[in-house]
């Protein structure tokens, strides 16, 4: 009975958001003639209204904590969980202040919706190696912008049994790089919201953000024992609140 439900929502959910991309693709379309950073920044505001409404809509919740480890005038590295194709429309436009998050090359060709995902993003084709020491760059550029960059380091949605899957080298090779802060940061629930298992199913629930504290990062650390030292924080935090 609950997929019967839940297959409803989802026609519903599709709907809703197929509605009000129309309008937000042509305001992000608009705001291409304005420069970075405050590009970025103004369209995390479309992206939070344009979210808001969408969750509303489609009967779900949203509860941020930790917002206040975002200190002023400082970028971070944000690192997140990833267990849902919901996970993205929570910290592009949630995670304070002017951000962009590495996300996959093919998606930004979908019609409309490229244009709102490119605008957002760091742009990576994951089998080319020219397009990720290219990603790896700009990821750097942005960081030196002012901005904050939103990394997934498990790389692909967690389809198993573990808190978190084995991270990749990435976010912790740039932060020993460039010295950026990492912010870890915990997603709850979007799983419940779209399962990566279930192709048409959307079941409305309470999601939820939490930023941790930053953890400095220099030059002179080893970004293998950073990685692990995250790692473990960010398991053990989620296994403490699920």
């Amino acid at each position: 009975m609950k997929n019967f439900f839940a297959a409803i929502f989802a026609v519903w959910a599709l709907i809703i958001f197929i509605i009000t991309m129309i309008p937000v693709a042509l305001a992000i379309w608009v705001i291409g003639i304005i420069k970075e950073p405050k590009r970025t920044y103004i369209f995390g505001i479309i992206s939070k209204f344009w979210m808001r409404i969408f969750f509303f809509a489609t009967g779900c919740r949203l509860k941020i904590f930790g917002k206040k480890n975002f200190k002023p005038r400082e970028n971070y590295i944000v690192v997140c969980n990833h267990n849902s194709l919901m996970d993205v429309p929570l910290t592009t436009p949630f995670i304070p202040g002017a951000n962009k998050t590495i996300a996959k090359a093919e998606m930004a060709r979908i019609p409309v919706f490229g244009l709102i995902y490119k605008r957002g993003s760091i742009l990576v084709d994951r089998n080319d190696k020219n397009s990720r020491r290219d990603s790896f760059r700009k990821m750097k550029n942005v960081l030196g912008s002012g901005m904050h960059v939103c990394i997934y380091p498990e790389g692909t949605r967690n389809k198993t049994e573990k808190s978190l899957k084995e991270f990749h080298d990435g976010a912790f090779k740039l932060a020993v790089e460039t010295g950026n802060s990492i912010l870890p940061t915990l997603i709850f629930n979007t799983k419940k919201v779209l399962p990566s298992g279930k192709k048409f199913f959307f079941w409305p629930s309470k999601m939820e953000l939490h930023f941790l504290p930053p953890i400095a990062v220099n030059k002179f650390d080893d970004f293998e024992i950073v990685k692990q030292k995250v790692h473990k924080m960010m398991s053990e935090y989620y296994i403490r609140h699920l």
